[in-house]
């Protein structure tokens, strides 16, 4: 018997939004003590994200289709905590209203850190 297929979810964010995967911070503390879930999240008012989509001009993921966001995809952002919606079937995504990205980052190694 064949098993059936696993499905699979594509997101196209419309208007000026953003997909965004949130990138969890190490448990630990600069001193090295271990920080127990949540605890971290209490005291952030900011949250570090990838940028996975943005919206298109055209309902499609080609590469034609043009970026409507003015975020290039791929980029690092800051963005309030509290913002944007949650997909209810992955905590780590993030759907973004553009006006609620804080600012991009850019990451470059400890020789060329300023």
């Amino acid at each position: 018997m064949k098993a059936p297929a696993k499905s699979h979810r594509l997101i196209l964010p419309f208007g000026m939004r953003v997909l965004v995967k949130v990138i969890k911070d190490e448990d630990r503390s600069e001193g090295g003590l271990y920080l127990p879930e949540g605890a971290k999240e209490q005291t952030q008012e900011a949250m570090y994200g990838e940028v996975i989509e943005v919206a298109r001009d055209k309902p499609t993921t080609e590469e034609m289709a043009e970026n409507v966001s003015g975020v290039p995809s791929h980029s690092k952002v800051l963005f309030a905590k509290d913002s944007g919606i949650c997909v209810p079937w992955d905590d780590s995504l993030r759907l973004l209203d553009v006006k609620d990205i804080l600012a991009t980052v850019e990451e470059h190694s400890g020789a060329e850190a300023h």
